[in-house]
């Protein structure tokens, strides 16, 4: 009888084991992890999003000591938000690019590590804008480095606990004369002085308006317009205004069908001639009066689980959307009727013909190029919705970002391998090539300004000379 007695129970007290170990296991923040990419190509993520933590408001600002003082560099080049000025990731800089490099491919100006993360930076006025994790201190840190050597001036920083999954901060600042202001992993808006670091306001998101945090964390770019930050929570407002001044709500747009945060970024549009704010939320794409929140339109069918590319507007009421997840593209017309606006669809692709996963198509001589997510090559097609030339099987960008830059396309592969082409719709014409980092998931969006790039893999960002050299 006891045999059987035990038995009995040594299955149960396994189970009961089994059980708590694996509880422990799933809690614990591990040092390392394998998954090779972001978003994946394993098939629809499960949703691994954990709840935000709201932290009390304790922030801090540290002046960084160095024996001379970090001045900002006098290079006029200006990269303020995530795809530049004009929000298409062209760079407009009078400065002309090298067409060649050396075998090591081009100077390294300066180099930084950085928290885990794809966070890119936003440049304007000699400085270098930088919304980092730092793990050890468990705190989100906003950070300012000089253009010229990448030294830091100051950091804002503010307590919160974020575990990895997939890296931690991932969003670009948006910046102008007088204001910076980020988004943090967890949704944190934080606004403060560009040129002393102090803070202005800070709102979070989840608390405040019930926002979801995205699978991965926040990936949307906040914008700054008219002094005003533009966001998009979901929750209790699809978009919002925010005076940058004084953190007064200016408008906000209702939610009632409850749309959700993506890491899609907010685009500008003039539709019809009105301005507008265009944005894909998990519920649909949608446009908004950049005057007073109003939603203009709705498009309900472009749904995306976990949609990253941001929309691309023609500046003719055509606008371009894709997502991954086989999701492919879509072309949609949006114009004026009377007080209101209509939507047409125009094309819908499978992801086998066009759609791309992680990083925004850009729009350039009448044609967009991305990175296709089936194959990993460099696309071109026209706005009718032909591929009318791909890079080949042979040359693969994985998930990395690119950007132009005087007519010529910078791309960088997912380990760090930089390749320069002819920006052109004639096919794909290699110029170069060079292994600029060696870390993994190089995917933070490029920033340019007077010659230099800045790139980053997973932990490292570097500043690199890729302007033309002087006679």
């Amino acid at each position: 009888m006891k045999g059987l007695w035990l038995a009995r129970l040594i299955p149960g007290l396994l189970i009961v084991a089994g059980s708590a170990f694996l509880y422990l296991w799933l809690g614990c923040d591990s040092g390392w992890y394998v998954t090779p990419r972001l978003p994946g190509h394993d098939g629809r993520p499960k949703n691994l999003t954990p709840q935000a933590q709201s932290p009390a408001l304790s922030g801090k600002l540290e002046i960084i000591p160095h024996p001379e003082p970090v001045k900002p560099s006098s290079l006029p080049g200006s990269w303020p938000r995530f795809r530049g000025a004009d929000f298409d990731a062209i760079s407009k800089d009078p400065v002309k690019v090298a067409r060649t490099w050396p075998a090591e491919g081009p100077k390294v100006l300066w180099s930084l590590e950085v928290g885990e993360g794809y966070a890119s930076p936003a440049i304007h006025a000699g400085w270098v804008y930088l919304i980092d994790y730092d793990r050890t201190a468990q705190a989100d840190a906003i950070r300012c480095f000089s253009l010229d050597n990448g030294a830091e001036a100051w950091r804002f920083s503010y307590p919160v606990k974020v575990k990895r999954n997939h890296g931690m901060s991932r969003t670009v600042p948006a910046v102008n004369d007088r204001y910076v202001v980020t988004m943090g992993p967890l949704c944190h808006v934080t606004c403060l002085d560009s040129a002393s670091g102090q803070l202005k306001w800070f709102l979070d998101l989840v608390k405040d308006y019930g926002t979801k945090v995205p699978l991965w964390y926040a990936g949307q770019c906040p914008m700054i317009d008219n002094d005003r930050a533009i966001l998009a929570p979901g929750g209790k407002a699809l978009l919002m205004a925010v005076e940058c001044e004084t953190g007064k709500i200016v408008w906000q747009t209702p939610n009632p069908n409850k749309w959700e945060m993506t890491h899609s970024s907010i685009m500008p549009a003039v539709i019809g001639g009105v301005r507008q704010y265009v944005y894909c939320s998990g519920g649909g794409a949608v446009g908004v009066s950049a005057e007073d929140g109003k939603v203009l339109w709705e498009d309900s069918e472009w749904t995306v689980r976990t949609n990253v590319p941001s929309p691309v507007p023609l500046g003719d009421g055509r606008i371009f959307l894709t997502a991954g997840y086989n999701r492919g593209c879509r072309m949609i017309f949006v114009q004026k009727d009377g007080d209101g606006f209509v939507v047409q669809k125009l094309y819908e692709l499978p992801a086998e013909e066009f759609g791309a996963e992680q990083q925004t198509p850009i729009w350039y001589r009448d044609h967009l190029f991305a990175i296709r997510a089936v194959d990993e090559q460099l696309v071109c097609m026209n706005p009718q919705g032909k591929v009318v030339w791909a890079s080949g099987s042979s040359v693969k960008f994985g998930l990395g970002p690119f950007a132009i830059a005087d007519g010529l396309i910078f791309a960088l592969e997912d380990h760090g391998l930089l390749r320069l082409a002819e920006a052109t719709t004639e096919g794909y014409i290699q110029l170069a090539e060079a292994q600029v980092l060696t870390g993994r998931d190089a995917w933070g969006p490029m920033a340019f300004a007077s010659g230099r790039l800045i790139v980053r893999d997973e932990t490292r960002m570097i500043c690199l000379d890729v302007a033309e050299a002087k006679q």
